[in-house]
C-alpha cells in the first residue's frame, strides 16, 4: 500500500510518533496487556491521530500484517519444525558427546559452545537451552568447577543464533521490514555470530566460571518437553544430526553464488541447473526441502508417522504468539509509513547526522530496556527505522543486513528482571537475582555490543 500524503507537519508527526511508544510501553509494562494486543491498538490510535481516512484504516493495519507474516510465518514454521525433530529424537545428545570427544574432555565448555551454535539454528533459545542443560549438568559434574563455565557458552550461543540468524523470528522480521535479502542475513548472520560468541560468550564464561563459583543444580527443573531429548534408545548418527544442520546453509549459499556469478556475466543464469540452484536456495524453499529430510531421517525407525506429524504439529504451537506479535509489529510499521510518521523520523535522522545503523541499535536498545521483550523491541524498531533506511543513499544488499543484525543486538543487551530469559537462566543455574545481574545480563550485553561493533566496522570497510 502506498504512502499517503501526510496531513499534519513534521512536528506533530513526531511527537504522535514518541506518545504511541510511550502508550505501548505504558500498555505492556503497567497494565500487562500482551503485546500482540498492545501493538494492534496502537496501530489503530496511530492511524486516527494522524488522520488516515475511516475507510483506509483498516485495510492499512490488515496490509501491514500480511505482508509481514507472508515473509515470517513460513520461515519460523519450518525452522521450529526442524528444531523439534532433532529435539525429540536426541540428536542434540548425539552432537555434544561427539564434539565433546573430538575436542576432548578438556576443552568440554568450547564442544558445548559448538554443539549449541549448530543446534541453535532451527531451535529457539529457551527450547535449546532445555534441552543442552542436562548435558551440561553432567559434564560439569564430572570435571568439576564452577557451572557458569559449562553453561554460558551453551547459553550464550543459542542466545546469539536467535538473535542474529534467520529462520529464527528476529533476524526474519528485520529483513521483512526492511527489504534485507532473507539469505544474505543468514550467511552475514552467521559469519558475525561466530566470533561474537566467542568473544562475548565462551572467553567471559572463562572470566565468570572463575568468579563466580556456582555449584552444578541436581537437575533442570520445569520447561514443557524437558528430557525427550536425553538418552533416547536410538538417536540419530552424528553426521545425520550435521548433514540436517547445514543443508539449509549449502541451499541458500548454493543460491547466492549463483546468483552473484550471474550478475557479473560468469555463468549463464537462463540455464535450467543455474534456475534450479537459485529456486531451491530460496530461504522458505531451503526449509521445507530440509523439514521433509529431517522428517524422514530422523522419523524412519524411530517413530511412526503419525507420531511425525504430531511431533511437528506441536512444534508450531508454542511460536504462534511470536508468530503474532511480529506480525503487529508490521502492522505498526504499515501505518507508521502510511501516516507519514515514517517519513518525518527518517527527515529527522537524517539532519541529525547518525549513521542508520547506529540509529536503529541505538532505538533497540532503548526499547530492550524499558520493556524487556526483543521480539517486541526488534519489530518496533524496524518499523519505526524502515523509512530512514529506504531513503538512506546507496544503502547496499549488505548494508541492509548489517542494519538487520544491528536491530537484533540492541533488542539483546542488558537483559534484566523485565525479561522472561533472565528469569530462565536464573532458575535453572539456581542464582539469585543479583548473581544473574551480575553474570548474565553482562554477557548478554556483551553479545549486543560485539555484535554491534563487528557489524558497524563491516559497514564502514565493506
Amino acid at each position: 500500500m502506498e504512502a499517503a500524503q501526510p496531513t499534519l507537519a513534521t512536528g506533530p508527526l513526531l511527537l504522535i510518533a514518541a506518545a504511541s511508544i510511550a502508550v505501548l510501553l505504558l500498555l505492556i509494562m503497567k497494565f500487562r496487556l500482551h503485546a500482540f494486543v498492545a501493538l494492534t491498538l496502537v496501530s489503530l490510535l496511530v492511524a486516527l491521530a494522524t488522520g488516515i481516512g475511516t475507510a483506509e484504516v483498516v485495510p492499512t493495519l490488515l496490509d501491514g500484517f500480511g505482508s509481514t507474516l507472508a515473509g515470517v510465518a513460513l520461515l519460523v514454521g519450518l525452522g521450529v519444525m526442524i528444531g523439534r525433530m532433532l529435539e525429540v529424537t536426541g540428536g542434540a545428545t548425539v552432537l555434544a558427546n561427539s564434539l565433546i570427544r573430538a575436542f576432548g574432555e578438556k576443552r568440554a565448555p568450547l564442544a558445548l559452545g559448538v554443539a549449541s551454535l549448530l543446534f541453535g539454528f532451527p531451535i529457539f533459545f529457551d527450547a535449546g537451552l532445555i534441552v543442552m542443560l542436562p548435558i551440561v549438568f553432567s559434564v560439569a559434574r564430572r570435571m568439576g568447577g564452577s557451572v557458569l563455565l559449562y553453561a554460558f557458552p551453551a547459553a550464550g550461543a543459542f542466545a546469539v543464533m536467535h538473535a542474529f540468524v534467520p529462520p529464527h523470528p528476529g533476524p526474519v522480521t528485520a529483513s521483512d521490514l526492511l527489504g534485507a535479502n532473507m539469505g544474505v542475513t543468514l550467511l552475514v548472520g552467521t559469519v558475525l555470530a561466530i566470533p561474537t560468541w566467542y568473544i562475548a560468550s565462551y572467553l567471559y564464561s572463562r572470566y565468570a566460571g572463575a568468579r563466580f563459583q556456582i555449584p552444578v543444580p541436581d537437575a533442570v527443573g520445569g520447561g514443557e518437553g524437558e528430557g525427550e531429548s536425553v538418552d533416547q534408545p536410538n538417536p540419530p548418527h552424528v553426521a545425520t544430526v550435521i548433514g540436517i544442520l547445514l543443508l539449509p546453509l549449502l541451499l541458500i549459499s548454493a543460491n547466492t553464488v549463483v546468483t552473484t556469478l550471474s550478475t557479473t556475466g560468469t555463468v549463464d543464469g537462463e540455464a535450467a541447473w543455474a534456475q534450479a540452484a537459485v529456486l531451491v536456495g530460496q530461504t522458505p524453499v531451503a526449509l521445507l526441502i530440509t523439514t521433509l529430510f529431517a522428517m524422514v531421517l530422523l522419523g524412519a525407525g524411530r517413530h511412526p508417522r503419525d507420531r511425525v506429524e504430531q511431533i511437528v504439529d506441536g512444534a508450531l504451537g508454542p511460536v504462534c504468539s511470536i508468530i503474532l506479535i511480529t506480525g503487529a509489529g508490521g502492522m505498526f510499521g504499515g501505518v507508521l509509513r502510511a501516516s507519514g510518521i515514517g517519513a518525518a523520523l527518517s527527515d529527522s535522522l537524517a539532519a541529525t547526522g547518525l549513521p542508520v545503523i547506529a540509529a536503529a541499535f541505538l532505538i533497540a536498545t532503548a526499547l530492550r530496556v524499558a520493556q524487556g521483550s526483543a521480539t517486541v523491541a526488534l519489530t518496533t524498531t524496524a518499523a519505526l527505522i524502515a523509512p530512514a533506511v529506504a531513503a538512506a543513499p546507496d544503502v547496499s544488499t549488505l548494508d541492509l543486513s548489517l542494519i538487520v543484525i544491528a536491530i537484533a543486538c540492541g533488542s539483546t543487551v542488558l537483559s534484566h528482571v523485565n525479561d522472561s530469559g533472565f528469569w530462565l537462566v536464573g532458575r535453572f543455574l539456581r542464582m539469585d537475582t543479583a548473581t544473574t545481574l551480575r553474570t548474565w545480563t553482562v554477557m548478554e550485553t556483551l553479545i549486543g555490543v560485539v555484535g554491534f561493533a563487528f557489524a558497524f566496522l563491516l559497514s564502514l570497510v565493506l
